[in-house]
């Protein structure tokens, strides 16, 4: 059995309109978003052997602000074919992770990381938690799937079970949708 983790970068910072997309940093929000997070993984009991991730400022600055949250640093491999990654693209990764690791935490992009667990999980009534997915993704989202293989080179679409998803407003009402007046 392998275990996904999914953790999509923090809400990032659109103010400087001539900063390119890979450059943007994360927002006040999302800071707060990414240690509420950290704390949440921390606290979750899921443990990750190995953690990649895509070079991109926000996914980095999401990262940082987690770990300190979490109380703990890990080793991130940064691979740049995640950032904006299409699934197929994300799952060939997976096919390529070398020294099979019992657990991967892959941080990264929509609508790739959304697309992924579209094409992992299968749509047949059986996952609450994937229709949660069809309705929202959003920035600072953790996922845990489970993969029935020995070897991450066998992952197969349509093989995998959604055992857990957490949005930062799940556990903070405040960093829920911004309501419109």
């Amino acid at each position: 059995m392998k275990t996904l983790g999914l953790f999509r970068h923090a809400k990032s910072d659109w103010s400087d309109a001539r900063a390119r997309d890979f450059d943007r940093p994360l927002n006040a929000r999302g800071r707060k978003g990414a240690r509420l997070m950290g704390e949440h993984v921390r606290d979750s009991g899921f443990h990750f052997d190995r953690v990649i991730a895509s070079p991109a400022v926000r996914v980095a600055e999401t990262i940082e602000e987690a770990t300190k949250a979490f109380g703990q640093s890990f080793p991130v491999e940064w691979d740049r074919r995640i950032y904006l990654a299409s699934s197929a693209t994300l799952l060939d990764l997976l096919h390529g992770i070398s020294g099979d690791p019992a657990s991967v935490m892959m941080v990264g992009h929509n609508p790739g990381l959304e697309d992924l667990i579209f094409d992992l999980v299968p749509d047949d009534g059986s996952s609450p938690l994937r229709d949660e997915v069809e309705m929202k993704f959003p920035t600072a989202t953790f996922a845990v799937l489970e993969i029935p293989v020995d070897r991450w080179a066998d992952v197969a679409e349509r093989s995998a079970k959604l055992v857990a998803m957490t949005r930062p407003r799940d556990l903070d009402p405040s960093l829920g949708p911004q309501m419109v007046d």
